[in-house]
């Protein structure tokens, strides 16, 4: 009696560690994505910066722009690039 309910502890065990590990591999994948994001985006607007300096290109460096390329990345130095120059 007593073996089959030890046998029943591990296994719900198992599967509440499985569970935990299952939920918590979206949000770290998320935030990996994120990271690398941020990074692309911050090594893109350091150069923008940099280069656009010869040719009057430039983006300040705000929360917003931040935000904005934190979030979408090489694509969100683009964006940014466009709002400022179309309007």
């Amino acid at each position: 009696m007593e073996f089959t309910i030890g046998i029943v502890l591990v296994i719900i065990c198992a599967l509440m560690i499985f569970l935990l590990i299952k939920l918590l591999t979206k949000p770290l994948k998320w935030a990996v994505k994120l990271f690398f994001n941020a990074i692309v985006g911050f090594v893109a607007l350091f150069f923008v910066n940099f280069l656009g300096s010869y040719i009057g290109v430039s983006l300040g460096v705000n929360w917003l722009n931040a935000i904005v390329v934190g979030v979408l990345g090489l694509p969100g130095v683009i964006l940014l690039l466009l709002l400022k120059y179309l309007f």
